[in-house]
């Protein structure tokens, strides 16, 4: 029986998905929605956004509200879409693979977030998973207890645990609040004051190295340019630090609309054409020399750029 019929504060779901993690995710929210349980679907998306978008409806719910509101997430290992979530405050997601992790998650850290995997685990045990997170109250026997009650000592160390996790970062968050420039990122204050040099074979973009092995700089494009096509022999993460781009990978046949915190990891081979909507400054971050193999010509690249904004394709 769900916790939401034994007397308790009545439950919601946020759910969410990947690809690798969309099928299972949809057994589940039937089977919560069987038990009369409220389920918010998000469906599906990257594994890094959906997760962040589940975190943070999570955080942002209140702890003694007349509804608790937890959340489930589902990518290929279970890992991924658990470390995004738990980016929020007051978010506890943990990857649970059978029902034994599901119940000590709930019993020693009070965990809100379940995060299942689409690759390894069939519905039919993620049902069990879930039965057994959904019941499994904090502080209760679990196999860490060897299925007895807490000793005293430990269950105030548990109670204690729950004022104490939610400080933690808290005031690091207090001070980027500020918005001050002695509490601007590390990345700003290394570029800051920094000369970036032009990129010559793509108008409007400069770049400064910032480190070499791994290789790491940050770029800069001014608004209206364009990335013609292009691929590179190696992949390359980046982080927006400032600005809005969209980034079209031809081919995945895929698009990416970034904004200021948005990380997106590119494969080594594939070609991708870019678009700056304002100015827009990145950090980005790959391994060995830097090269660059056009698949278009700029024109070209304007055109197909022009043609795809007035479609309105995503």
């Amino acid at each position: 029986m769900a916790e939401e019929e034994s007397g308790k504060r009545p439950l919601k779901i946020v759910a969410g998905a990947d690809s690798f993690g969309c099928s299972l995710k949809d057994a589940l929210v039937s089977h919560l929605r069987s038990l009369n349980i409220d389920v918010e679907d998000l469906g599906t998306s990257s594994y890094y956004s959906i997760a962040a978008d589940v975190g943070r409806r999570v955080s942002s719910s209140s702890s003694d509200g007349a509804v608790e509101t937890r959340g489930l997430v589902a990518c290929g290992t279970g890992v991924g879409v658990a470390i995004f979530a738990n980016k929020f405050p007051g978010v506890f997601a943990a990857t649970c693979l059978n029902p034994s992790e599901a119940q000590n998650a709930r019993s020693i850290n009070n965990s809100n977030v379940l995060a299942v995997s689409g690759m390894s685990t069939a519905p039919d045990s993620a049902i069990e998973i879930l039965d057994t997170w959904l019941n499994t109250p904090f502080k209760s026997p679990c196999p860490a207890s060897d299925s007895k009650p807490w000793p005293p000592e430990i269950e105030t160390f548990l109670d204690n645990s729950i004022k104490e996790m939610p400080k933690i970062g808290a005031e690091e968050e207090k001070q980027a609040a500020l918005g001050s420039e002695e509490a601007s990122c590390t990345l700003c204050c290394l570029v800051k004051n920094r000369k970036l040099n032009p990129i010559d074979i793509i108008p409007g973009g400069s770049m400064k190295i910032l480190r070499e092995t791994p290789t790491s700089a940050i770029v800069r494009f001014k608004a209206g340019s364009v990335e013609p096509a292009h691929h590179h022999t190696f992949g390359h993460d980046l982080v927006v630090l400032e600005g809005k781009k969209s980034v079209w990978n031809l081919t995945k046949k895929a698009r990416y609309d970034l904004g200021v915190g948005d990380y997106l990891f590119t494969p080594a081979g594939d070609s991708h054409r870019v678009k700056y909507y304002e100015d827009t400054e990145f950090f980005i971050k790959w391994e060995g020399q830097w090269d660059m193999f056009f698949d278009e010509e700029l024109e070209a690249a304007h055109k197909a750029v022009d043609q795809e904004l007035e479609n309105g394709l995503k």
